[in-house]
């Protein structure tokens, strides 16, 4: 028999004073609510109620099984209630991972609002540019850029990753503006040294050609605030998102250069571990996420403008 059922049938008999009235609010027969009790008591082999033909009392070892029995039912009940309630009111805490520079720059003000509009749920958010897995970490949902290939995990696309190649005006006027790809090869170059994505420094012509920078590099670093300091300083030419370099360019600390070739585009997503029963408090950080950023996200808004 269910464990769960016979427990809730025994102290139902000990409320209502008989066996007919607990098999009555659980649709049984009053022999079956008995075999339930006598279940219980056969496996814990001790007598639990006195059962005469006018009332039910309980033994004294049934008084005390009573009282917890009830409070794991209360328990019990409690937390179904609590899991129901987490899918209309968002709650708990949400553990979620992103990239060092993108989370510094970008996700401070996504997850302010998200905690104003939510007050029941308290965010934890881990930074780091290596790969971890979801479920070993313990992470809700990773904001990760590039070519996702892990077909475990659900993706939703929040927007595009555009990059540029760019230097400072500083470092142009000393040793000049490159004109074609070829010229890069010899500049001193700055670069991020743990990219994920192949094609790193690959630029597509007009006609689609593939043109792949390659070669030592001036500096490399793990960080992309770290090149887009030293960038601004005039140490060489960089390569990366515009959502670290979009407001110097449109200050003019920073010029985009070769402008008639075009990187191939990356893409930030959300990714979380199911598409089945996401928590509540999962989807609407996420939606909070696609509707802050977009196809046209703000930092390349505020780069055109």
């Amino acid at each position: 028999m269910d464990r769960l059922t016979s427990l809730s049938v025994f102290v139902a008999a000990v409320d209502e004073g008989s066996f007919a009235a607990a098999a009555r609010r659980f649709g049984l027969s009053a022999a079956m609510a008995g075999k339930h009790v006598s279940a219980i008591e056969a496996d814990l082999n001790v007598r639990l109620i006195q059962r005469t033909t006018r009332r039910l009392s309980l033994t004294e070892a049934g008084q005390t099984y009573y009282e917890r029995a009830r409070r794991i039912l209360e328990a019990y009940d409690e937390a179904n209630r609590e899991a129901a309630d987490s899918q209309t009111t968002a709650r708990g805490v949400l553990r979620v991972a992103a990239p060092v520079t993108f989370g510094a720059m970008h996700l401070g003000d996504v997850v302010a609002r998200y905690m104003e509009d939510h007050p029941h749920v308290n965010v934890e958010v881990l930074l780091g540019d290596r790969y971890v897995d979801l479920m070993d970490a313990g992470i809700d949902v990773a904001i990760r850029i590039g070519r996702l290939q892990d077909p475990g995990l659900v993706t939703r696309r929040l927007a595009p990753c555009r990059m540029v190649v760019c230097a400072s005006p500083a470092y142009l006027e000393r040793h000049g503006t490159p004109r074609k790809p070829d010229d890069l090869r010899r500049a001193p170059r700055l670069a991020f040294s743990e990219a994920v994505s192949g094609g790193d420094w690959t630029l597509l012509d007009a006609r689609n050609r593939a043109h792949v920078i390659d070669g030592p590099c001036r500096m490399a670093a793990n960080n992309t605030q770290m090149l887009l300091a030293a960038a601004l300083a005039g140490a060489g030419i960089t390569y990366g998102p515009t959502f670290v370099f979009g407001e110097h360019l449109r200050r003019g600390e920073l010029v985009a250069l070769l402008p008639t070739y075009r990187a191939a585009d990356l893409a930030i997503q959300a990714v979380y571990p199911s598409a089945q029963r996401i928590p509540l408090k999962v989807r609407r950080f996420v939606d909070y996420l696609a509707g802050t950023f977009g196809d046209d996200p703000p930092w390349d808004r505020r780069t055109r403008s």
